[in-house]
């Protein structure tokens, strides 16, 4: 390997709202920054490919990393974006159980989000049909603290910030190679100006890409390089008008939290998305599925007029365990865990990672503290 190296002080591998923001937390600190995205655009990954939602911190195990920092992170994001004018709106959501089969599991998901320090209000059927008259449910939570928010102007304002502060995005630039030594980062970059870095501090932030990145990577531990799947969500939106104001949720099931009604800042309607396992990246929507949502939705929307559904996106979350695994945390890997220096690695950051940007972007600044 060649001797000439470009030095760099720090280095965030991807160009999410994640990488976005945690590179825009250490140039804020003073550090030297630079972000290499491999895509011709910022944020074309899992960051453009959510539902927009700005969760609550409900579902999670009480003090596992995605309780935590979804609920700071949500706190936080509010206030960014009402001091940066980024849009948003807190426009809150109902959980609801379609029959009162579901109605326990409504119960232990109260208990769950209390342990998380995020109260939510549980209301019978009678209750929830005041408020949302077109439903056919048994009862409901109510999330007043969950909302939606508007993810590129979030992404754009914190490239500002990166740059205000001193630090660079490089676009087309796939890192193909990574050496770890024990002072540096030896990295192999392609694209549009083809080097080899030496880097002192280190964050893969790369998010489907971040699990491959580990697989040639010398002088990480290979115990320290996890398996990765794929769950594919496909999104039908809804055309023209319709009476809902807020978010609408059916209770969790297997790999998401099932088929929901989200909304983006215009007001249009949009449901999704839907768990499939698949065994690599592809973003395909098969129109067919929409029977698959029709049958979901008309579970607590009785009225849904299908004609007006109609394929819209897909996203996929970068699952650490299989259709059987369970709840995974967030692997926010730092020297601690790895025992490499200057070292922080972001894997199976999925939902809720928008909300949780800015905090993950602290916590990942402590890290290589």
């Amino acid at each position: 390997m060649t001797n000439e190296y470009l030095e760099v002080d720090t280095l965030v591998i991807g160009a999410g709202v994640v990488g976005l923001a945690v590179a825009r937390a250490l140039a804020r600190a003073g550090r030297e920054v630079i972000v290499l995205e491999a895509g011709d655009r910022f944020g074309e990954g899992i960051s453009s490919r959510n539902s927009e939602v700005i969760h609550a911190g409900i579902y999670y195990p009480e003090n596992s990393l995605k309780a935590n920092l979804c609920v700071e992170g949500r706190r936080q994001l509010y206030d960014y974006c009402e001091n940066h004018n980024v849009g948003f709106r807190k426009c809150g959501k109902w959980i609801v159980a379609t029959d009162e089969a579901q109605n326990p599991m409504l119960e232990r998901i109260k208990v769950q989000a209390a342990a998380n320090d995020v109260n939510l209000d549980l209301a019978d059927g009678s209750v929830v049909a005041r408020q949302l008259p077109e439903l056919n449910v048994s009862a409901g939570l109510w999330s007043s603290e969950t909302g939606i928010v508007d993810t590129h102007g979030l992404m754009l304002s914190l490239l500002g910030g990166l740059e205000d502060a001193g630090g660079s995005l490089i676009l087309r630039s796939p890192v193909e190679n990574i050496e770890s030594w024990s002072d540096a980062h030896i990295l192999q970059v392609a694209g549009v100006m083809p080097c080899t870095l030496k880097v002192r501090n280190l964050v893969n932030a790369a998010g489907l890409g971040a699990v491959p990145l580990t697989r040639n990577w010398q002088g990480l531990p290979d115990a320290q390089k996890p398996t990765q799947w794929f769950a594919r969500g496909v999104y039908f939106s809804y055309s023209g008008r319709h009476p809902f104001n807020n978010l609408i949720y059916p209770v969790p099931e297997s790999g998401g939290l099932g088929v929901h009604l989200t909304l983006d800042l215009a007001g249009q309607a949009r449901f999704g998305p839907d768990v499939e396992w698949i065994e690599q990246e592809d973003y395909g929507v098969d129109p067919e599925r929409v029977h698959s949502f029709v049958r979901g939705i008309r579970q607590w929307w009785p009225n849904l007029d299908s004609e007006r559904l109609h394929p819209a996106y897909a996203g996929i979350r970068p699952k650490l365990k299989d259709a059987e695994g369970g709840f995974f945390d967030f692997r926010i890997d730092g020297p601690n865990e790895h025992g490499v220096s200057g070292l922080v690695n972001l894997f199976g950051i999925e939902s809720p990672g928008l909300t949780s940007c800015l905090a993950i972007a602290e916590l990942v600044k402590e890290k290589l503290r």
